[in-house]
């Protein structure tokens, strides 16, 4: 993928940063295949979101790096999920 991701790149790397926070948090808050997909677009979304509007920075630094962003993005999306379906 090109160094400036749009929408659409952050959802396909989301694809798999979804799997990969399950891991990292401990996936009890999303179960299954398709909860962890729309984390992970989520999460893509989010992560690419904030690194390119807040943070101000156009490139993700490869595949790599935008899998990382990705990837903190749908952990912090789960750590949210986890904490508002506490009771």
């Amino acid at each position: 993928m090109p160094e400036g991701l749009d929408p659409i790149g952050w959802i396909v790397i989301g694809f798999i940063a979804g799997s990969i926070s399950g891991w990292i948090v401990g996936d009890r808050s999303a179960r299954g295949c398709l909860p962890k997909i729309l984390v992970g677009i989520v999460g893509g979304l989010l992560g690419g979101w904030l690194w390119t509007s807040v943070l101000n920075q156009d490139r993700a630094g490869g595949f790599l790096g935008a899998l990382l962003i990705a990837v903190l993005g749908s952990a912090l999306v789960l750590v949210l999920i986890r904490a508002l379906s506490r009771d």
